[in-house]
Parts: C-alpha cells; sequence; structure tokens
C-alpha cells in the first residue's frame, strides 16, 4: 500500500499531510457525530482534529458485514485523503485503488456509491474503508439511522421504525506510519442510544430555543466569513476555515432538530390516529345503540297507537255506567278491578241502550207522520188567506201614505233584495238598517231589471233542433265570417266587466236640502264593487270656472280615506284576469264603470287582504255594518266641505275674501293688499314652479289634490301663492308657497321673512279654523296673507336714493319693526290691543 504523498492530489490537496514532511503533530481532537450533534472527546490519532463516525446499512444489521467510513477535518494543517483497507478486514465490495487521487474518488458504501469527495468542503475528506468486520474494544463510534447520511433516493426508499446508536469507548491509542486512523475490533460493551425515547425526555420549547440559538450563530459566522473574504487578505484562510467548521457544526445540531421535530410529528400523528380510531370506535357503538332505541321506540309507538273499533264508539261515563246499567251487566264486583271486563261490560250496556233508542225512534217517525198531516191541513187554511191579505193591503194604500209608513214599497224592495249578488244584497241590509236607526235622511233603494237578474241564475235550457232548424244554421254559418281577434279580445273584456243588472243607490241629504247621490254596481266577474257619485243642490249655483273639478264625480270622492284614489282594482286576482284579455288597469274604464274604492269593498262586506290571499271572498255582515257609521259621515262631509268652497270660490274670482263675522277679530279693520286673481292650475304648472320644490319634495303635493294660484297687489308689489288643496280639506289644511316680485324675485330660499309668512298661514293655521266644521280656513288663510303683505311692506325700510315719499307709508302699529339677526317682521296680530308683534 502506497504513502499518502504518493496519491495526493495537486489541486484538491495542496497541503502535504504533517507525517510526511516531519512536521510535528500537534495534539488532536475526535468530533463524534451522535446523530449529527457534534460531540468533543479526545483522541490519539496522529492527525489534525477529526470527525470518526461509522453507519450501517440497517439498525439491526451486524457490524462485520457493515461498510462503513470515517473522515478527518483538518484544523491549522492542511486536509488530506488516503484510502486504504482495514487490517484483517472482509471486504464486502471493491475497494478503490491506493493511489487513486484525493478530489476523484467515487466513495462506496452507505452513501450508496454516488457520494463524492468534491461533494464535501474543501476542509472535510473522507477516508472510505471498503467493509468493517470489527471494531476494538476500546473505540468510539456512532450508528447512524440509514436515513441520515443515506443519499436522498435511498432514504426516500427506507425509513427505519427506530433510531439507534451504538457506542464503543476508544482506549487503545490507534496510529499507523502512513497517517491512517484505524478502527480496533472486537467491542466489548454495545449501548443502544434511540431517538425516540430521546424526543419524550428533550423539552421542546427547550428545542426550539437551541433552533433560534443555532440559526443566529450560522447568521453571525455566516456574516464574519463574508467580511473577513471582503477584506482579501490570504492570512484570514485559517480564520474562514474555522468558522467554516464551526458552521458544519451548527448544521448539524440543525439536522438532529429537524429529526427530533420529524419525529415528534410523527409521534403526534400517530396519537392522533389512534384517538380518531377510538372515537370512531365509540360513535360506532353510540350509532348502534341509538338504531337499537329507535326501533324499540317505534315498537312502543305502534303498540300505543293501536285502536280497536270500540274506541271509535263514545261511550257513557264509568259513573253513569255503574249508576245506570242494572247489576247483571255492570257486575261491579269484577269490573272495578279488572279494565278488561269493564270495557266489555260497558259495550254490553251501550248495546241494550242502542235497543231501546231504535224503538223509540220507531215511535217518533210514526208521530212525525201525525204532525205532517196536521201542517198540510193548515198550509192549505195559510194558502186561501192570502188574497184576502191582498185585498186588505191594497184597500190600506191611501193610509200608508198619509201615515207616511210605505209597508207595500218596502215589501217589494225586499222581494227585489232577493236577486242581489251578495256584496249588493249585504250593502242594502246594512245601509236599511243604519238609516232606520240613526240617519232617516238616508235613503237605500234598488235600481235594475229584475228579470234579467233571475236570468242569471237560471239553468240554460237543453234546445233540440229539429232538422230545418239545422239545415238553415248551415246555412248561416257558412255565411257569416268568422270574428277577427281584435273582435274577439272585446268581447271577452266586455264579458269581463259585466255589471250584475240590479244595483243599489244611496241617498245622502244635508240639512240644506243638497243631496249626493251614490250608486253602487258589482262587477260579476271581478268580485269588485265600484260607486258613482253625483251631487243635487237645492238651490242652483253660481258658476264658478275654478270650482270645475269641486264636484266632479271623478274626484268628489278621491282619497275619503288616506291614500284610497280608487284607480287601481282591490282584488289583487284581477291582474291575472287582465293579462288574460289585454287589458293593462282598471282606470280606463272608471268612467264607465265607476271607481273601485276601498271602503265601498268594506260597505259590501268585502276584504281583500294582501299579506294572506284568500281563494274566495265573501261578503261579512260585521265588516260592513263596522264602516258603515264613519263612511256616512265623511260622505256628509265632505259634500259640505265641497259645496263650501264652491261658493267661496265664486267671491274668490271677483277679488273678494269672504270673511264670516265669527272671524272678524282674526285680522285688523284695515287691510290694504288686495287679491286680484283666482284660478285653477293643473298639477304640472305647479311642479313647474321654482318655488314649489320644497313642497313636492316632502310628498305633500300629488296628482290626486287639486292646485290653484292666487295673485295678491298692493302698489308696485305683486305676490304670487301657489295654493295645494287637499281633497281632505278642511281636516287637512292647504298649503301655500310665497313669490313676491317687488325690488327683485323674493321667495322662502332667499327671503327670511318670506319664509315667516309662509309659516303664518301653513303652520299657524289652527288659529284661522274658525267655527266647526271649518270651512272657512282657506278664505281666512288668503286674508291672513293679505294681512302679512301689509305688513312686510310697511316695514321695509326707506330707500334714501330714491326721492319723493316712502311708497307703503307704515299704518300697522309694531312694538318693534325687526328682531334677531334674521331681521324677522312683526307678523303676529294681537286682538283686542290691535298691534302686531313678533311670534
Amino acid at each position: 500500500m502506497g504513502t499518502p504523498s504518493a496519491t495526493r492530489d495537486p489541486m484538491s490537496c495542496p497541503t502535504p499531510h504533517p507525517s510526511a514532511t516531519g512536521d510535528p503533530i500537534p495534539s488532536p481532537q475526535t468530533l463524534i457525530i451522535v446523530s449529527g450533534t457534534p460531540i468533543q472527546a479526545p483522541c490519539k490519532c496522529p492527525s489534525a482534529p477529526r470527525i470518526t463516525a461509522v453507519w450501517r446499512s440497517h439498525p439491526r444489521a451486524p457490524l462485520s458485514s457493515t461498510p462503513g467510513f470515517f473522515c478527518e477535518l483538518g484544523g491549522d494543517h492542511a486536509p488530506w485523503i488516503n484510502h486504504a483497507p482495514v487490517p484483517g478486514a472482509t471486504p464486502t465490495r471493491r475497494s478503490h485503488a491506493p493511489s487513486a487521487p484525493c478530489g476523484s474518488s467515487r466513495l462506496p458504501g452507505p452513501l450508496g456509491g454516488a457520494c463524492s469527495s468534491r461533494s464535501l468542503s474543501p476542509s472535510l475528506r473522507a477516508v472510505l474503508c471498503c467493509s468493517v468486520t470489527s471494531l476494538p474494544g476500546g473505540a468510539e463510534a456512532r450508528v447512524h439511522p440509514a436515513g441520515s447520511a443515506m443519499s436522498s433516493e435511498s432514504s426516500k426508499k427506507r425509513k427505519p421504525k427506530e433510531t439507534q446508536t451504538l457506542l464503543w469507548r476508544v482506549s487503545t491509542k490507534l496510529e499507523d506510519p502512513s497517517g491512517i486512523c484505524m478502527v480496533p475490533s472486537n467491542p466489548p460493551d454495545v449501548r443502544y442510544y434511540s431517538e425516540e425515547s430521546e424526543v419524550d425526555l428533550r423539552d421542546p420549547i427547550k428545542d426550539y430555543e437551541l433552533y433560534r440559538e443555532t440559526c443566529q450563530e450560522l447568521q453571525r459566522l455566516m456574516a464574519e466569513i463574508q467580511e473577513l473574504k471582503s477584506r482579501g487578505i490570504k492570512e484570514n484562510a485559517s480564520e474562514i476555515d474555522e468558522r467554516r467548521v464551526q458552521s458544519c457544526v451548527h448544521f448539524m445540531t440543525l439536522k438532529k432538530l429537524n429529526r427530533l421535530a420529524h419525529i415528534r410529528l410523527k409521534k403526534g400523528r400517530d396519537q392522533t390516529h389512534e384517538a380518531k380510531q377510538k372515537v370512531d370506535a365509540y360513535h360506532l357503538q353510540l350509532q348502534n345503540l341509538l338504531y337499537e332505541v329507535m326501533h324499540l321506540q317505534k315498537e312502543i309507538t305502534k303498540c300505543l297507537e293501536f285502536k280497536s273499533k270500540h274506541e271509535e264508539i263514545e261511550l257513557v261515563s264509568l259513573e253513569e255506567f255503574y249508576k245506570e246499567a242494572p247489576p247483571e251487566i255492570s257486575r261491579p264486583a269484577i269490573t272495578l278491578t279488572e279494565p278488561h271486563q269493564q270495557t266489555l261490560a260497558r259495550l254490553d250496556w251501550e248495546l241494550e241502550q242502542r235497543k231501546r233508542l231504535a224503538e223509540k225512534y220507531k215511535e217518533c217517525l210514526t208521530s212525525k207522520e201525525k204532525i205532517l198531516k196536521e201542517i198540510e191541513v193548515k198550509k192549505e187554511y195559510l194558502s186561501s188567506l192570502q188574497p184576502r191579505l191582498n185585498s186588505i193591503m191594497q184597500a190600506s194604500l191611501p193610509v200608508q201614505e198619509y201615515l207616511f209608513m210605505p209597508f207595500d214599497q218596502a215589501h217589494k224592495q225586499y222581494e227585489t233584495a232577493r236577486h242581489l249578488p251578495p256584496p249588493l244584497y249585504v250593502l242594502f241590509v246594512q245601509a236599511s238598517a243604519y238609516g232606520q236607526a240613526c240617519d232617516k235622511k238616508l235613503v237605500v233603494a234598488i235600481e235594475g231589471s229584475v228579470e234579467e237578474a233571475k236570468a242569471l241564475y237560471k239553468p240554460p235550457e237543453d234546445s233540440q233542433d229539429d232538422e230545418s232548424d239545422s239545415d238553415a244554421e248551415e246555412e248561416q254559418t257558412t255565411k257569416r265570417r268568422r270574428p277577427t281577434l281584435g273582435v274577439q279580445l272585446d268581447d271577452k273584456r266586455k264579458e269581463m266587466l259585466k255589471r250584475h243588472p240590479l244595483s243599489v243607490t244611496l241617498d245622502l241629504k244635508c240639512k240644506d236640502d243638497n243631496m249626493l247621490h251614490l250608486t253602487f254596481h258589482y262587477l260579476m266577474n271581478l268580485n269588485v264593487m265600484t260607486v258613482k257619485a253625483k251631487v243635487t243642490t237645492a238651490v242652483e249655483m253660481t258658476t264658478a270656472i275654478s270650482a270645475g273639478d269641486l264636484l266632479s264625480p271623478d274626484s268628489l270622492l278621491n282619497c275619503l280615506y288616506p291614500g284610497d284614489h280608487g284607480r287601481k282594482t282591490p282584488n289583487p286576482a284581477n291582474q291575472f284576469q287582465f293579462d288574460k284579455v289585454g287589458i293593462l288597469t282598471l282606470s280606463d274604464y272608471v268612467t264607465e264603470l265607476g271607481h273601485p274604492y276601498v271602503w265601498v269593498q268594506k260597505l259590501g262586506g268585502l276584504h281583500f287582504p294582501k299579506d294572506q290571499p284568500q281563494h274566495t271572498v265573501a261578503a261579512d255582515n260585521s265588516l260592513s255594518a263596522s264602516h258603515m257609521e264613519l263612511t256616512v259621515k265623511l260622505l256628509r262631509s265632505r259634500l259640505q266641505s265641497r259645496l263650501a268652497l264652491h261658493k267661496q270660490f265664486a267671491s274668490l274670482e271677483h277679488g273678494v275674501v269672504p270673511v264670516s263675522s265669527e272671524c272678524q277679530q282674526l285680522f285688523p279693520t284695515k287691510i290694504v293688499s288686495r287679491l286680484v286673481k283666482w284660478t285653477a292650475i293643473p298639477y304640472e304648472d305647479y311642479a313647474e314652479l321654482p318655488y314649489t320644490k320644497d313642497v313636492i319634495e316632502a310628498g305633500l303635493a300629488e296628482d290626486t289634490h287639486l292646485y290653484y294660484m292666487a295673485l295678491i297687489e298692493r302698489g308696485t308689489a305683486k305676490l304670487q301663492a301657489a295654493v295645494v288643496l287637499n281633497p281632505g280639506y278642511s281636516t287637512l289644511p292647504p298649503v301655500f308657497s310665497l313669490c313676491l316680485n317687488w325690488k327683485g324675485e323674493r321667495n322662502s330660499s332667499n327671503d327670511d321673512n318670506i319664509r315667516a309668512m309662509e309659516s303664518e298661514v301653513n303652520v299657524y293655521y289652527k288659529e284661522l279654523w274658525g267655527p266647526k266644521p271649518g270651512y272657512q280656513l282657506l278664505t281666512n288663510q288668503l286674508q291672513r296673507l293679505c294681512m302679512v303683505l301689509d305688513v312686510y311692506l310697511e316695514t321695509e325700510p326707506h330707500d334714501p336714493s330714491v326721492e319723493g315719499p316712502k311708497e307703503f307709508p307704515q299704518e300697522k302699529m309694531c312694538l318693534r319693526l325687526v328682531r334677531g339677526p334674521l331681521r324677522l317682521k312683526p307678523f303676529k296680530f294681537n286682538y283686542p290691543q290691535g298691534f302686531f308683534s313678533h311670534r
């Protein structure tokens, strides 16, 4: 075998071994790898500090057949490599030649033959022993798991269940003239070391702290190596090698911690798997028990729900049974203790009772036949009495007319009412009852053709046509053309909107003999009621242009209840019926049919809930009775308020604001401003005015309201007032929006006093209601508007740039002309003092 100097590679090992040069060998130090953790121990090897390790292919494999190798780590001396077989060893693989160059040898053994000395760092070289048959008793080595020092491919294939390490004590001095470290044989002591056992003893937190410290130390060493290399001084090579060695040791520590972490993870997974298996077993057992419980519960329920035929029979109570039943049937001595015998005895007593009742039933039938014969005799007598009564009623007609007791007319009305549809019948009955009890001025009547109403309920007669009729029909059908689709739709629409031949009329009379005539119709296919209104006055009223919509049938009853416009059908099912015949909305036909107000449906006892739709809606007498009184009062109040407005509008169109004597105290004696114009305007014109946007945005102006424009003048000042009249006047006050044209255009958006003037008529309207029911509210508001315009103009400061006297001299007595940062004027009139003050 050659010497190390003869096989040295000058490219990979530039420095000769100390034994070859004759230099003194420093005291060595052996680093032993224990599962990747470096442990320093004294060694007698004649070389630099080195790492000695022995691997086996399997933890249980004998050492005699395990290939191995040991490594030397050079310190101050240059690293060297030599290959030599161990004396006395039996090779299991072909060894490399002793003279092989250091940098090009392929390392056989546990690395799978794929490890090269070039893969190690410049400071770390390996010397491979082809085989190891035995170890000396004094040597100390470590056996690593197959996956720790093997290649990645072999580590994937072989994962031992347990990691073990063999320890040998080194007691002899290993020296060789060639400088090769030899491994002694025959180990006396063999102790096993398990990493899995070490995991249980080690603290994971301390391992984590060790991991952090190792990483920090590695960072520090790498930074120092980087700094030393950046200096470029050759003397720093030894320091760099020393730090590299320390870094390798730290890397071994990290590998050790990594293996421990994987072992902990594997143990945690195994424990979790075992716990899941136990839980699954318990859960399966629980499911089996629950299934058994459910099965038993079903069987118990079946037994409890078993019903016998006798349970359907309603038996007498036990008290009546023992009280009325004879002893031979009841047998108290037996039945009181045995429920089964008691049930049998009760059934026997039931049978006995039914036999007795059957006999009694036969007796009752015979008595019934006798009574029926007596009834027939009395009917014949009453039928002969009817002609005599008719003659008596006919003779008493003059007496009925004289005493205002139209019994005959009422009788005919009730005979006709039998042919009314249910909603109209309910309306007729409830309105007649309310008129007789509470309102003598309410007149109820029935109009229409009774014969047509009778024909609606007659079954169609079967027509039997002879041959001649059939021939004539065939000739007519050949000449007759088929109707077009448009004609068919028109016919369907007419049929859909068909009214009942009979209708109910209500005449509401007021104190001044004015009358509201209401006609109620019933749409049979839509199942809704409609109403038409007409006003009859006792005295011919003065025609007013602006009062055209007040008594119009389309707006007279509008919003009698809030939100009830009468434009849509209250029955949700009608919309689907309209879709079939091409009707978009019922509002296109209200002029002909009438308005389907909600209060009209309630008077007929019809209610269509939206949240809970019903298949059939029946007329309810209680619903009609609950709404009858309030609706009649609202109708009479609406008629009186519209007639009062009609009279007021006639005066307003002539520039006169009528103020009643009861309301004279609300205004001063002299008011200079005058109303010069009062006209009705459409909703579109009102919406286009710039000073009415706030009213529209607040929802106080809708297309169902009435709109008017008033013009008040004094001198060069002109005040325009846009008025919104709610259909519920005078319960709901009119709303005024003002615009003053004087030295510019002034409204509530640019003048605080204009806003205060609007407040005087819109906010403090309760002061202007006057005597009940408050039909003078609108004219009082207009009069106050003239009053506050005088105050506004008279309290305006005089412009010194204008020559001549003040245009509007102050005639009203005011305590203070203006007040506050807004400089508001005194618009409140104090009676009877007669001065104006601030609110």
